[in-house]
């Protein structure tokens, strides 16, 4: 395990403090908990910013499906005759 310093606001700092004597645990533990789920947070933020990029290029393809057939599609859900998702033409 590595060791990084960090200068706080007094403001953060006491907080931390704070939940950490809440939680008996470290401010370290409690960094280390902040810290891992702001990382998986924009692991998935720029996972749905490429998925946004790569839906934006097939729509400019033309890869796209009538609102109608979602709406349909939308519909079934739940229903005994349920659908498949509706595919683009292309």
């Amino acid at each position: 395990m590595s060791v990084t310093t960090v200068r706080l606001q007094a403001e953060v700092e006491e907080h931390l403090e704070a939940i950490a004597s809440r939680l008996h645990r470290s401010k370290g533990w409690v960094i280390n908990q902040a810290l891992s789920e702001y990382i998986e947070k924009q692991q998935l933020e720029q996972e749905r910013w490429k998925q946004t990029l790569e839906a934006m290029e097939s729509a400019a393809q033309g890869k796209v499906v009538d609102a109608s057939e979602v709406h349909s599609w939308l519909n079934s859900w739940g229903t005994e005759k349920e659908q498949d998702a509706p595919r683009s033409g292309k």
